[in-house]
């Protein structure tokens, strides 16, 4: 059982980089307090007549690298301290991989499941209206995350254009390509998720042609990992949504195909197994990719792949943390593997920007530059300073902002 709330962890985390990197206490206090925090009421007209109102967030936890990016999330569970800690490890990952953004992070506490389309857009557009004087291309890009889509950013981009009077496609990324989003947005997250596997394969003295993965998840970003590392040579041998997964199917796009035409996972020939012992299958890589404590102290004991790629954000407890360390396990922490979708939603900000579109060949190749140089580097500290993965990822990213404090100075 975990002892930790997500704010907490993520406390515990910097306190950590802070420790290793002799940080002063000022420096601290600083990185440890988010720079705004919004709280708003979001009302809703259901299709029936009757109004509800829902809580809605948006932290910016910091701006000192430039102006924050972060997704907003509809999810039911969704509060206050799982959104700051959520910004707050955007905001390690923006400086990870150098992107000039601070980190963000937004949302609705509501299932969107329980929403008819036109509900979902109504409250979009409200919660746009309500957080509508913090964000702003210079300013909060918000972005897709776990239960919003392109069609979300496609109301938050428009909602924000009519008060403005003119269209700001760069306010939002994520959005669909007619709309100045950008061709391998979709996929970011799980390509670099995929590029990560590889790379930690390697790390690790295993070929990654033919070696062996389990996704949980078959989402935006289970899925479109799966895609990628079947293109590099691996074997995905298993995939779970939230009604459990499935093992023995041909190909993933065979599994796809079926999921589209039914709803469900459970294609011919394939075998039914639970999320928890699709963690513990025998394979080179499981990569965790639905939602937060996915591997506690309970399901840590049990995993046997050498490997584990965090796809999600915060899928490992810290007890399921020194688990898995303990037993040797490779970790790629979840700043550094998921870090495909931020990247290449610079890339679409950047596009807006200039009104100048690539092509998906051109994107492709930046997010490889950019994942594999931020590799490069994490690897390179875990072995100049005797840290796990983790502790280094950390390290890089807080330094980069602790740096780009004490350069900015404190005003007055």
């Amino acid at each position: 059982m975990t002892t930790e709330s997500a704010i907490e962890t993520a406390r515990a985390q910097l306190r950590r980089a802070v420790d290793q990197l002799k940080l002063p206490e000022n420096e601290w206090q600083t990185l440890s307090t988010p720079r705004r925090i919004l709280e708003v009421a979001v009302p809703l007209r259901r299709d029936t007549g009757n109004v509800e109102i829902y809580k809605g967030f948006r932290v910016q936890y910091s701006t000192t690298r430039g102006p924050s990016k972060g997704g907003v999330r509809f999810h039911p569970s969704i509060d206050m301290d799982e959104t700051v800690a959520l910004a707050m490890l955007m905001t390690w990952k923006c400086a990870l991989t150098n992107l000039p953004y601070g980190g963000a992070k937004g949302g609705i506490a509501v299932d969107p499941a329980t929403l008819s389309r036109g509900e979902n857009e109504r409250l979009t557009r409200r919660y746009t209206s309500e957080i509508l004087p913090i964000i702003g291309p210079e300013h909060d890009i918000p972005a897709p995350d776990v239960g919003t889509d392109e069609q979300n950013m496609a109301w938050m981009m428009d909602t924000y254009s009519v008060n403005a009077g003119f269209s700001v496609p760069g306010v939002v990324t994520g959005k669909p390509i007619v709309l100045g989003g950008s061709l391998g947005r979709t996929s970011a997250t799980g390509d670099g998720v995929a590029i990560s596997t590889q790379q930690a394969l390697i790390a690790k003295g295993i070929n990654p042609l033919g070696a062996t993965v389990a996704i949980q998840g078959f989402g935006k970003v289970g899925y479109w990992a799966a895609i990628a590392l079947e293109q590099m040579g691996l074997k995905v041998v298993a995939v779970s949504d939230v009604q459990g997964g499935v093992t023995g199917f041909s190909s993933v796009s065979s599994l796809w195909d079926h999921f589209k035409a039914h709803g469900d996972l459970n294609a011919p020939g394939t075998e039914k197994l639970t999320n928890e012992e699709l963690l513990h299958l025998d394979v080179d890589v499981l990569i965790p990719a639905a939602l937060s404590d996915a591997i506690t102290e309970h399901t840590a004991t049990k995993i046997k792949a050498r490997i584990v790629v965090e796809g999600a954000n915060a899928p490992t407890t810290p007890e399921g943390d020194a688990i898995l360390n303990d037993k040797g396990i490779l970790v790629i922490p979840d700043i550094l593997a998921n870090s495909g979708g931020v990247i290449v939603s610079y890339f679409e900000w950047v596009q807006d920007k200039q009104n100048y579109f690539w092509d998906a060949d051109e994107v492709k190749t930046n997010l490889s530059t950019i994942m594999l140089k931020a590799f490069k580097e994490v690897a390179s500290t875990v072995e100049e300073r005797s840290v796990t993965w983790r502790e280094a990822a950390l390290m890089i990213g807080v330094g980069r902002v602790a740096e780009a404090h004490r350069l900015r100075g404190l005003y007055p």
